[in-house]
């Protein structure tokens, strides 16, 4: 499976919520849509994440330069 970037997990988060505010959809499945999305969402956080660290490593690596 491919990694995903935060624009697609993004994308996938605005799909499902589109099916989740179709009228016609059963609980089951909305309970299912919205496990899913939950999940694309903490990968996405952690994407957050992940890009912070690496812009506090440039960050720091920038100081030291400078100094």
């Amino acid at each position: 499976m491919k990694n995903e970037t935060f624009e697609e997990k993004l994308a996938h988060v605005k799909a499902l919520l589109e099916k989740l505010m179709d009228p016609e959809i059963t609980l089951e499945d909305s309970v299912k849509l919205y496990e899913e999305g939950l999940g694309s969402i903490k990968e996405a956080q952690k994407l957050i994440e992940e890009a912070k660290a690496k812009i506090t490593v440039i960050e720091q690596a920038n100081q030291i330069v400078e100094e």
